[in-house]
């Protein structure tokens, strides 16, 4: 008995450590790789404690190479888009501009249930309200009301009515998204004006934003040392 004691409190602190290293992201909404490696890293801990004749070190050694490859898996998907998008989806747009896009909720084998149930835990509990609904890598809904029934802003009131709608990632590491062209009416003619509108190279943005009404963010690259 005071062996799986003893037992329990070493895996349960090990494994507090194992989600610390690999980041708060981890705490949180869980992508599909953060969410089976957490699954498993619960296996590994659960087995040693009901099975007293597996040696604790298996167990601490099978945590650490789990623990190592997350943050590998993390590192590469900060380096290359494609790998990120492979390892943890893309969000896609179920709600656009007001339209239901029947071929997505296929896609996702998203409901129409589904679809209400999201809506109604945004508060939301008539489609016909919502302008864009995004259904995001870790499972969650993100929704945006028609400008009609949001709640009025200092802003809002200064547009006379003029709606920005959704601002989409059209460069991201230096590499341009296509794949949200279609949601902000961006082009690749457009882009090239408004990169050089910028005075920047598009390898040196990190992230760049534009809604319809031609709206842009721009957070460039940090530039290393020498």
């Amino acid at each position: 008995m005071l062996t799986v004691f003893f037992r329990t409190i070493i895996l349960i602190m090990f494994i507090v450590v194992s989600l610390r290293i690999m980041g708060k992201r981890q705490i949180g909404q869980l992508q599909p790789s953060e969410f089976v490696v957490t699954i498993l890293l619960s296996e590994i801990a659960a087995t040693p404690i009901l099975e007293d004749d597996i040696p604790l070190l298996y167990s601490l050694v099978a945590i650490c190479v789990l623990v190592g490859i997350e943050i590998l898996m993390s590192a590469a998907c900060l380096k290359s888009l494609k790998l990120r998008s492979t390892l943890q989806g893309n969000a896609v747009v179920l709600i656009n501009n007001g339209k239901l896009e029947l071929e997505q909720l296929k896609t996702l084998r998203y409901t129409i249930d589904d679809l209400m149930e999201a809506l109604r835990q945004k508060d939301v509990f008539n489609i016909d309200d919502v302008q864009f609904a995004v259904a995001e890598t870790n499972g969650s809904l993100s929704v945006l009301l028609k400008p009609e029934k949001r709640t009025l802003t200092v802003e809002d009131a200064e547009k006379n009515g003029c709606d920005d709608a959704m601002a989409c990632v059209v460069v991201a590491d230096g590499q341009i998204i296509r794949s949200d062209f279609g949601y902000c009416g961006m082009t690749e003619e457009k882009l090239a004006k408004i990169i050089k509108k910028l005075k920047v190279r598009t390898e040196d943005i990190f992230l760049l934003t534009v809604d319809l009404s031609g709206k842009t963010c721009l957070v460039k690259k940090e530039r290393k040392k020498c």
